[in-house]
């Protein structure tokens, strides 16, 4: 490395950035750019993604993720490329590249390989490669490290050193950012942990955490998205109890939350890259170690059926009202995976939309963060702008956007046809609303 590491804030104020470690990210998704813009207001920064369209328009100071504003992409210094030479230049590299799932719901860790043999193919000695993406325990070791060997002909440990770092980015959540929010960290060794420490350390305003093997920080992060799923799960079970005994889960859980250790959790679609995938990483590695996990495929379970649970409410109706599915007009509000983001990956809320319209509803969607051409073409589905949504049998309030939250009730009550029909509030969004008495309104 061709400079120390500052210890401290005080002591980066008398290094110039040209004396100082060259930082290179390798993945500029929701977990890359961040990152990227943290280290760039400390170091030099080198941006590499594979994906051209997506390095065109970072250069050109726009995020299609919403994460980071125009404003401070033009005011960064980072030297955003496809140029895979350029990690040559790197002295430390940190791998952000996703870590999804296969169609067997296994782990699909080729973006992780091929990144790492890329890096291994322009990298130096000394170089540190820390690794955010989301992995097994084991992982890191037992699969980027022979990788980066093969890749760089040099010995790991003695030519080239290797940290982890669990990537806690909250897509949407402008509260907790990279730059404030706790950092777990971890290394092969004491010495190369110190240098990853002091790294973070010097652009994160909060907790720096050690933790004592990569293979803790790997679990950690699996850890602390599967009490997500968890818990969830929980709260949707509650409601297919509720909802036979006739009683509304929201007051169940306001009167819960006046205890003082109530933990709240509500009900809802669980899709997205991490709470919905991150248990399977555990599960799959787990039962190769010779425990099968019985609580969290539970869970997982749970969390998969919710799709057929909307979809079947809106079947009911139909048998209800005497009538056809191709009789129905729905109107799903968010498809996205959560509020406020413009990612659809594993987006249980578009899966619902899908189901309806293979079972002959005229499904009508609706998504301020999306386009017409992100969503794929199907049968007796067609995306809409909001004044398009009309003359509807049923509402379906899949994704609680702000856009959605700043709309009265009287607007979703206008949305269906004669004011009559029925409105899915699949997150709360509108539970304490009242409506006509004709509406009637499900929540999860």
């Amino acid at each position: 490395m061709k400079t120390r590491i500052a210890r401290t804030y005080e002591e980066m104020d008398g290094i110039s950035k040209k004396d100082l470690p060259i930082i290179g990210v390798v993945g500029l998704g929701y977990v890359g750019l961040p990152v990227a813009l943290a280290f760039s207001q400390k170091y030099t920064v080198i941006g590499y993604d594979v994906n051209q369209d997506r390095v065109y328009s970072l250069q050109n100071h726009i995020d299609e993720t919403r994460e980071v504003p125009s404003e401070a992409l033009v005011e960064s210094s980072i030297d955003f490329t496809i140029n895979e030479e350029q990690l040559s230049s790197c002295d430390v590299i940190i791998v952000t590249v996703p870590t999804p799932l296969n169609t067997c719901k296994d782990p699909d860790l080729s973006f992780l390989t091929n990144a790492s043999t890329t890096i291994g193919k322009y990298m130096k000695s000394g170089t540190i490669v820390i690794y955010e993406s989301t992995v097994y325990p084991g992982a890191t070791e037992e699969v980027c490290i022979p990788i980066l060997e093969k890749s760089s002909n040099l010995k790991c440990g003695q030519e080239f050193f290797i940290g982890y770092s669990p990537e806690r980015i909250n897509p949407g959540d402008r509260t907790h950012t990279f730059s404030n929010t706790a950092k777990i960290v971890a290394a092969q060794d004491n010495v190369t942990l110190e240098k990853i420490y002091l790294l973070y350390q010097n652009v994160i305003d909060a907790e720096v955490y050690q933790a004592s093997s990569i293979k803790v920080a790997e679990a950690t992060k699996l850890v602390e998205n599967t009490q997500r799923d968890i818990n969830i799960a929980y709260m949707n079970e509650l409601s297919l109890i509720f909802r036979q005994m006739g009683i509304n889960t929201q007051e169940v859980l306001d009167a819960a939350k006046t205890k003082w250790n109530f933990i709240p959790f509500n009900p809802g679609l669980v899709g997205g890259h991490c709470i919905g995938v991150d248990p399977y990483y555990f599960i799959y590695q787990s039962a190769l170690k010779g425990y099968k996990p019985k609580f969290l495929e539970l869970a997982r379970q749970i969390n998969e059926s919710m799709t057929d649970v909307v979809t079947d409410i809106a079947l009911e109706h139909v048998k209800e009202q005497q009538l056809k599915p191709s009789q129905i007009k729905v109107g799903v509000l968010g498809l996205t995976f959560k509020e406020n983001v413009p990612d659809i990956r594993n987006s249980k809320s578009m899966e619902v939309a899908f189901k309806l319209a293979e079972y002959g509803f005229d499904v009508y969607t609706h998504d301020p963060y999306l386009n017409q051409k992100v969503i794929p073409e199907q049968d007796n589905l067609k995306h809409v702008e909001w004044d398009q949504l009309k003359d509807l049998d049923i509402v379906i309030l899949a994704v609680p956007h702000q856009e959605y939250r700043s709309k009265k009730e009287v607007d979703f009550q206008k949305l269906l046809r004669k004011e009559e029909g029925m409105i899915i509030d699949i997150k709360g969004l509108v539970w304490k609303h009242k409506f006509s008495k004709n509406i009637q309104v499900i929540n999860l």
